[in-house]
């Protein structure tokens, strides 16, 4: 009876419904972005660990004038610095909470197998790289402390290269080809999750298409600088792309952090960073942050769109129960009571707003697809708003939560409980004898 009574009033009911749809997309979506901006803290802490600090080189914002060459990022002497190899003008360097640091070099390159190509990340990696990264092996080994020292033409194949080099083979012992050196494969890495990107120093990368050598190997063989692409003259000269440090207390993390900001400070252009230290853990309480912002917007947005829904549903209900006057008297004579009556408005209203809310519901697990569409549409035709956001934002990826979709629909068939509960009195509570007369 009460789909009966929406379909002869069918717009009026989709206009009263529409706020409810509103707001439990709203309740949907705002809680897929915050989950979405805390997975990916939560993935870089188990990526890089909570004790780990990570110091990267990049481009600066505004680039030194060297010709053909640009120079930038770390050093050998910062990683010396860091490790306290070298004293600085302060005893203050002489970190004493680092348990272990592990530079890192890396270079896009083609890597090739008689006639089958790859196009991978060359990395010149030391031993510990593997501990610090998590990396289990598939098959053979990783690299090792003779490696290093010998300068040994081996490499470490990740899954993803081994697969496209190696699809029917054994890649143990095989003999691959980077530029014009070739190395021994000594194991493969088994296939390994990518990593999460946030926070705007580290960005996501994928573990897929990696080749591991030294860094000694890679130092003798590759050098530090590199053509910027096949097409260009240019060239980039950099000695380390990445810094992982080890702290032995997670609580020493962020002074740890901090001295290792002063230290580069003295070493780089502090305006024009070339440089940049990400704490995983500091990483984590931003996403909090974001999330919680999330969550306040959540309940402004969703609370005015199920009140606006809500008095819709009711001023819909009400007007329902004038038009159905001498509906009403006739059911009371003919021995309806009032609880019947009442009953059957509320479900009307119920029924209203459970509506709006599956069609909200509807509406929420879009949210993947449109941020995806709307984010790539906006790098496309207006680079400096994208270039504005926060990384944060750029790599969003919102995850729908089960809880939210069960608590959006609860909260939508409460408004119709609680905005249907008057109209419905009203209903209920109408003399026959005037209902009756009631024209």
């Amino acid at each position: 009876m009460a789909f009966k009574s929406l379909r002869l009033h069918f717009l009026r009911s989709v206009l009263a419904a529409v706020g409810v749809l509103i707001g439990v997309t709203a309740v949907i979506w705002l809680v897929a972005l915050g989950e979405g901006v805390s997975y990916q803290a939560q993935q870089l802490i188990k990526e890089y660990g909570a004790t780990n600090i990570i110091v990267r080189s990049k481009a600066p914002a505004v680039a030194a004038d060297t010709g053909r060459v640009k120079i930038y990022g770390l050093t050998r002497l910062d990683f010396d610095r860091i490790t306290a190899r070298v004293a600085g003008p302060s005893s203050a360097y002489v970190i004493k909470t680092i348990e272990r640091a592990v530079p890192m070099r890396e270079v896009a390159m083609e890597v090739r197998y008689f006639d089958r190509t790859c196009d991978s990340q060359l990395l010149g990696v030391m031993k510990d790289y593997q501990d610090i990264n998590h990396l289990d092996m598939s098959i053979g080994r990783f690299l090792s402390r003779g490696d290093s020292e010998t300068k040994s033409n081996v490499a470490v194949l990740a899954d993803g290269t081994a697969r496209e080099l190696f699809p029917y083979e054994n890649p143990i012992g095989k003999t691959i080809r980077v530029d014009q050196d070739f190395y021994r494969v000594v194991g493969v890495v088994s296939k390994k999750q990518d990593a999460a990107a946030i926070g705007g120093s580290i960005s996501g990368r994928s573990y897929d298409k990696d080749v591991y050598i030294p860094l000694s190997t890679f130092r003798s063989r590759i050098g530090d600088q590199v053509p910027i692409s096949m097409e260009s003259f240019e060239s980039e000269l950099i000695e380390i792309n990445q810094i992982t440090v080890t702290i032995n207390e997670v609580e020493r993390v962020p002074e740890t952090a901090e001295i290792i900001r002063v230290l580069l400070g003295d070493l780089h252009n502090d305006e024009n960073p070339d440089y940049s230290v990400t704490v995983p853990m500091e990483l984590l309480e931003q996403a909090e942050t974001t999330r919680m912002m999330f969550n306040i917007l959540l309940v402004v947005i969703a609370g005015i769109s199920l009140l606006v829904g809500g008095i819709g549903i009711m001023n819909i209900m009400l007007a329902t129960v004038t038009e159905r006057t001498r509906e009403i008297g006739i059911r009371r004579a003919l021995g309806a009571t009032q609880t019947a009556i009442l009953w059957q408005f509320l479900n009307e209203a119920t029924v209203l707003t459970a509506i709006g809310g599956m069609l909200g519901i509807a509406c929420g697990f879009m949210c993947y697809p449109v941020v995806d569409v709307v984010m790539s549409q906006l790098e496309i035709w207006y680079p400096e708003v994208w270039s504005g956001l926060s990384p944060a934002v750029q790599n969003i990826e919102p995850r729908v939560e089960t809880w939210s979709v069960v608590a959006a629909f609860a909260i939508s068939v409460g408004v119709g409980i609680i905005f249907g509960v008057f109209p419905a009195r009203q209903a209920a509570q109408l003399d026959p004898i005037e209902a009756l007369r009631h024209e």
